[in-house]
């Protein structure tokens, strides 16, 4: 059997997102504190989930849009934030011309390829003078997790297609160039380690279910959770500690000036 992790399916759970994944929206405040919203301010909160931080951003006396490519998202959001403007679009294609202040995403970007259409958009929804402030998955990041699935994959004889790889991962300096060649001036940009308490036992079976479902397309349930539990055995000793789960994060923050 060959897997293929490509995947245009709308497979969120925003309800499972909220539940067991609030992990999200939480270090998203540290970002917060990073783009320093001004009262007044215009701002697009790109890949906004279910629109946790877009209302701590609108908390703060700034306009802000949410908007996220998943509807099962989006729907939750306005259920949770009927105040709030939120919408159903794709950073691949957005239509905002130099609209924003400031565009702020937060554990987004690792997921839009190709990654430079995305930045060409940002940059184009930007006023001059705007910002554009992210965190995502950088270099390294679970790649105990994925590496573990795809040790799995290989005893099983699944042949796994592994470009292009589900999610995308790039070093300060890749990223950095790509910002640069759009237009952007990189005033910050840091790559670190975050360990990440996951929520109750089965921590790491709900992240993959939350995160990683497509990784597994194609499988039978049984299958899919024989390859969990292995997994789940397997990396015990190193991901199990303090007594909960952590996934093996590697983010990357970045900050670039449209000039």
């Amino acid at each position: 059997m060959v897997l293929n992790n490509k995947t245009d399916s709308d497979n969120w759970d925003a309800k499972l997102y909220d539940s067991k994944h609030s992990f999200v929206s939480k270090f998203g405040e540290d970002l917060i504190e990073l783009l320093a919203p001004k009262n007044g301010e215009y701002i697009l909160d790109l890949g906004c989930g279910t629109g946790d931080l877009t209302d701590k951003l609108h908390q703060l006396g700034v306009n802000v849009v949410g908007i996220d490519k998943s509807k099962n998202m989006i729907e939750q959001a306005k259920k949770k934030y009927p105040h709030l403007k939120f919408a159903v679009q794709d950073a691949l294609h957005l239509d905002y011309h130099c609209e924003f202040d400031a565009v702020f995403s937060n554990a987004t970007l690792h997921w839009v390829k190709p990654p430079k259409q995305a930045l060409y958009c940002i940059y184009n929804a930007l006023k001059p003078g705007g910002r554009f402030v992210a965190e995502f998955g950088g270099k390294g990041n679970v790649k105990i997790i994925t590496d573990e699935i795809l040790n799995q994959f290989k005893k099983l004889g699944i042949e796994y297609k592994v470009e292009p790889f589900l999610w995308y991962f790039p070093s300060i300096g890749e990223y950095s160039t790509l910002m640069e060649e759009v237009g952007f001036r990189v005033i910050f940009a840091q790559h670190f380690d975050r360990p990440t308490l996951l929520d109750g036992d089965n921590g790491i079976r709900n992240w993959l279910e939350m995160f990683g479902s497509s990784m597994f397309g194609g499988l039978t349930e049984e299958t899919k959770d024989f390859i969990i539990t292995k997994v789940e055995n397997n990396l015990k000793e190193v991901l199990f500690y303090n007594g909960g789960w952590f996934a093996d994060y590697k983010r990357i923050r970045v900050i670039g000036i449209k000039e």
